[in-house]
């Protein structure tokens, strides 16, 4: 599956119809299944839990649910959204990443 077959199929489930209701959703969601990412990790870390990937695999994939859901607001698609996120990474750190270069990067 591409990313912009998956980005289609997700919308399937989205009940929002506007863009700006699909960039507040988009945005808010993103905050609450990341919240829910941390929270497993978090209970791995101080808690005692068993770190459960399958469960933060699960959680991951409602980010991208979210992220799909932002760029159908913004009307991008999400491979254009990607292409576009690793030029900047290659034009930031052309051969690849370096910690000097993140330090003293220019913006």
């Amino acid at each position: 599956m591409t990313l912009n077959e998956y980005q289609a199929l997700a919308q399937r489930t989205s009940n929002t119809c506007t863009p700006s209701d699909k960039i507040e959703n988009g945005l808010l969601g993103l905050f609450g299944e990341g919240g829910e990412c941390a929270d497993i990790y978090k209970k791995y870390m101080f808690q005692e839990h068993e770190l459960d990937l399958k469960d933060l695999a699960k959680e991951l994939g409602d980010v991208l649910w979210y992220v799909a859901e932002l760029a159908t607001g913004l009307g991008m698609r999400l491979e254009y959204i990607a292409s576009m996120n690793i030029e900047k990474l290659k034009n930031r750190y052309p051969e690849g990443f370096d910690p000097e270069k993140s330090i003293h990067r220019k913006d």
